[in-house]
Formats: structure tokens, C-alpha cells, sequence
């Protein structure tokens, strides 16, 4: 077995100038698109994602609650379900990503201990065929995140992050609303479903499954619970969130991918 590699980060500290705990998620290597080599367009190669996650963890310890700290079965699906879908140009944008998705305020869907900063390494073991091994590690706070959201008819949309090509978005759905089939000029997106008693097209969809491609504008999410529902979604081009939303077409569903592990 080769030898992990040294994983260095900071030491974080809360305002009593207290040392915050940490959470690492070490590891984590998907096949993507990754890159701005023709080839590498076309081809997955590996690439490794090492997260630590600063927070307190005393409330958890005492009251044993998951919502007190972080789930890190399903994060490391939706950190997945990211690699998958952004096809990142450049370590980056996908380090960058990724810390915005760690850092923005939790929902009712999916809810989680605050957490103060992240610190992301990305690595591309293969980029180099053997010659070295190229990384990147950067670290963010949580007071220097600033997210845009603008609320719709559905309930509101987050803005995560957008790159050159894409944007990643989480669709909050209110309770009793719905997102139609939309018509808005994307040629390609990706959709996860984060909370749990969502219907799509009318039928039950479990959380952490996700669909791709075209097809996926013209699926209608409803949220019949008390709750609010969050679908995470990455779109190319970019959404255009001041224009007005317009209806599509019902598409069929597929099977969908699951990123979650059994629970």
C-alpha cells in the first residue's frame, strides 16, 4: 500500500480563542473530467479530495444529535456528486467549489453544525504519468463566504458557486410548492436530491439520488411535507436568475445515480 501523504492544516480558534475541533474526510478519489487538455476533456482521470472541516463538536458529544455535527456519509456523496458534475477546467475552481459548498449556511433538508472554516486539498494522482503529483490546498472562513439568493415562486435559489461554463445551486422548495418543467435555454444539468419525502413527476424520490442531462429541465419536483426541500443542482450555462421562469415539457425519469451509502 503506498503512503498517504502528508495532510497539514491550520489551527483554527474560536472567539474565546479556543482550538475548534476538526473533521477530516480524507481521500475521497472519484474518475472525472478534470482539466483543459483536449484529452483530458474527454477522458476521467482520478482525482483525490481531502477535506477538514472546523467546528465545535461539544453540543453533538452531549445530545448525540446528527443535525449538531456533520454527516460525513452524506457529505462525502455530495462532494462526489460536485466532482461528477462540474467537470472542472482548473484545481482551482474545483478546491474553490468545494469550500463554498462546505461553508454555505445549512437548510432544513440537510442540516449541520456551523462550521468556522474549511480546508481543501485537491490532487490530480495521474495528471503527470509518474514525473510528480500535482496539488492544491487552500483554506476559507466562513465569514468571508457571501452567497446570493433570490427567491422564486418555488421558494428560493442559492448561489454556490459559478465557474466559466457552470453554476452550482441548491433549489430550496417550500413546503406545498413545486419547480416545473423549466425551458430556459440549458443544454445540460445535473440535479441531487438532498432532502427526503420529495416527489418527482408525481412519484416518491429517495434522498442522495440524482439525474443528468437534458432531461432533467423537464422534471417537475413537488414538496408535499411541512419542511423545506433542497435540490442541489449544477447547470450549463450558468442560470440566468433574473429572467423569468418559463414552463417546459414533462420529460421521463430515469433510474438516477445514488451517492448516498445505505443507512
Amino acid at each position: 500500500m503506498s503512503q498517504e501523504p502528508v495532510w497539514i492544516h491550520p489551527v483554527v480558534n474560536d472567539a474565546q480563542g479556543r482550538p475548534l475541533d476538526v473533521m477530516e474526510l480524507r481521500g475521497l478519489t472519484v474518475d472525472v473530467i478534470v482539466g483543459v487538455y483536449n484529452r483530458e476533456r474527454v477522458t476521467p482521470q482520478p482525482l483525490r479530495l481531502d477535506v477538514a472541516l472546523f467546528l465545535d463538536a461539544r453540543q453533538a458529544a452531549v445530545g448525540g444529535r446528527l443535525a449538531n455535527t456533520v454527516h460525513y456519509g452524506r457529505l462525502a456523496g455530495e462532494l462526489r456528486f460536485l466532482l461528477d458534475a462540474c467537470r472542472f477546467e482548473l484545481l482551482e475552481s474545483a478546491a474553490e467549489a468545494v469550500c463554498r459548498y462546505l461553508l454555505a449556511p445549512p437548510t432544513d433538508a440537510a442540516p449541520h453544525a456551523h462550521l468556522h472554516a474549511a480546508t481543501v486539498r485537491v490532487t490530480k494522482p495521474e495528471a503527470l504519468t509518474g514525473w510528480a503529483i500535482p496539488s492544491l490546498q487552500v483554506h476559507r472562513t466562513s465569514e468571508e463566504m457571501v452567497y446570493r439568493t433570490e427567491a422564486k415562486a418555488f421558494g428560493h435559489v442559492d448561489v454556490i458557486h459559478e465557474g466559466a461554463t457552470y453554476g452550482v445551486y441548491r433549489l430550496r422548495v417550500a413546503p406545498g410548492r413545486g419547480i416545473p418543467p423549466r425551458a430556459d435555454g440549458h443544454t445540460e444539468g445535473m440535479e441531487l436530491v438532498l432532502g427526503a419525502g420529495m416527489l418527482l413527476q408525481g412519484q416518491p424520490v429517495g434522498r442522495g439520488l440524482a439525474f443528468s442531462g437534458p432531461g432533467v429541465f423537464g422534471h417537475r419536483y413537488d414538496n408535499p411535507t411541512a419542511t423545506e426541500q433542497t435540490v442541489l443542482g449544477v447547470y450549463r450555462p450558468r442560470l440566468v436568475l433574473s429572467e423569468q421562469e418559463a414552463a417546459g415539457s414533462a420529460a421521463p425519469v430515469g433510474p438516477g445515480t445514488l451517492y448516498y451509502l445505505p443507512e
